[in-house]
């Protein structure tokens, strides 16, 4: 940043507005000021005069400490006069740019920029995790790297909703799913799904709780990025576990990055550069699904992608990462042309990705057998059936029980689905259907003694 020319300050401020503090920052280029939450009014504007090269651009960075806000205005210079209007409130802040008349929200060719939202610095900042969690995570993540590495026998259970849509009934989920694990232990390691980002095949429906905190309010992504943090937190704090979440958006990723110990690509998502070279970035186990084709080439194409090196544009930065070499495969069933479910977990196929492996020179071969989706049909209640068919296959065949790490199963406290609205039934799926409770817990059981 250029050094800072500031020729004219001036605070047009309406009702009462103080400011307890401004000052310059001439090496940094930074403009601050401190002011108390409650006094802010969201009419209150500044203008600022500056001078100096042109470069556009302009950008908020924002800290929270008790009742005040600490508000810093990072900028490169232009020569004309710049109106820049300040809103905040206790959970956001942002700016908007003015157009020729009046204050209005930036447009760009049937874009619309609604507000400039924290970077995950910020948002890890601000909701940080602590030393404790820290040291879970690590140990977390190396007994399941073990499993993919074959240093452990231990088989993963990677069950949970299929859209984490309430905190209380998720975290309610997984204090019972810490009472199973502690039974089972010796012989599996569960990985509760916590998915905050649900892809749509229409695009309608509901996306998630990073778009919707609320299912039956307006999108609010800012509320979003905040909530997906704070309930993986608390769930880790109170049920002991780090969990897996979908890399829908992976601009998003570093947002939770330090607190995930699995990450699903999903299978609109799999064919997708930018997916594939984020996951090279990654130091946890990464599953990459077939796409809905079912075509095992283009499956096996995004694990080689993901576990080389690449550089690439991430976050407005130029970034180079050393490849990940826990990244593996999905099955979650097909689709044909017709729209008909095509089931790919049979010993046949799981046979038949293990040749499509033996053919390349990938690190860790491995496989987790998706329950549900279309090798279900979304029947969720044949989980049950095709989670030991799959056990049964991996039992009969030594090198398949090698390939073999896990099942993927959508299990919840109620069974079944239901719609947004209405009387709504807690810990009950709103989105695609899955298994009860009752019936996953004996499920797990019974992966325990067969695995």
């Amino acid at each position: 940043l250029h050094t800072v020319h500031v020729v004219y300050v001036s605070f047009f401020i309406f009702k009462h507005c103080p400011f307890q503090h401004f000052k310059r920052h001439g090496k940094t280029g930074t403009l601050s000021f401190l002011q108390r939450h409650r006094d802010f009014d969201p009419a209150s504007f500044c203008h600022i005069f500056y001078t100096g090269p042109w470069n556009e651009g302009l950008y908020l960075r924002h800290s929270y400490q008790r009742a005040y806000t600490d508000l810093s205005l990072l900028f490169y210079f232009s020569k004309n006069p710049l109106t820049i209007f300040l809103s905040t409130t206790e959970t956001e802040s942002f700016i908007i740019l003015p157009k020729k008349k009046g204050f209005a929200k930036e447009k760009n060719m049937g874009f619309e920029f609604l507000k400039k939202l924290p970077t995950p610095e910020e948002i890890r900042s601000l909701y940080p995790i602590d030393a404790e969690i820290q040291a879970l995570k690590t140990q977390r993540d190396k007994e399941i790297r073990d499993v993919f590495t074959g240093k452990s026998d231990k088989f993963l259970a990677i069950i949970g909703p299929c859209s984490a849509d309430n905190e209380d009934a998720v975290c309610d989920y997984l204090l019972r799913l810490r009472r199973v694990q502690e039974k089972i232990k010796d012989r599996v390691i569960i990985i509760p799904r916590v998915y905050t980002n649900k892809p749509r095949t229409t695009g309608e429906g509901y996306k998630g709780m990073v778009h919707q905190p609320d299912p039956e309010k307006k999108p609010d992504m800012l509320g979003g990025l905040v909530a997906i943090r704070k309930m993986h937190i608390r769930a880790i704090k109170e049920s002991g576990f780090t969990c897996a979440d979908e890399m829908l958006y992976p601009e998003n990723w570093r947002y939770l990055s330090d607190i995930l110990s699995y990450v699903a690509v999903g299978a609109r998502s799999v064919e997708d550069q930018q997916h594939r070279l984020t996951v090279s970035g990654m130091d946890i186990p990464a599953g990459m699904k077939n796409p809905t084709s079912g075509d095992f080439s283009v499956m096996l194409n995004s694990v080689t992608a993901a576990q080389g090196s690449h550089h690439f544009i991430y976050r407005s930065w130029e970034v180079k990462t050393s490849g990940n070499d826990l990244a593996h495969t999905i099955l979650r069933g097909a689709v044909n042309k017709h729209g008909e479910a095509i089931p790919n977990y049979h010993y046949e196929d799981l046979r038949l990705l293990l040749e499509k492996y033996q053919e390349r020179e990938l690190k860790n071969p491995a496989v987790i057998v998706d329950t549900n989706h279309s090798n279900s049909n979304k029947q969720y209640e044949q989980q049950i059936r095709i989670a030991k068919e799959v056990l049964h296959s991996r039992n009969a065949d030594p090198e398949l029980k090698s390939l073999v790490k896990g099942l993927m199963i959508e299990s919840y406290i109620e069974s079944g689905n239901q719609k947004i609205g209405g009387n709504h039934i807690y810990g009950k799926s709103i989105t695609d259907p899955c298994l009860g409770w009752e019936d996953s817990e004996r499920l797990l059981y019974s992966i325990a003694e067969m695995c």
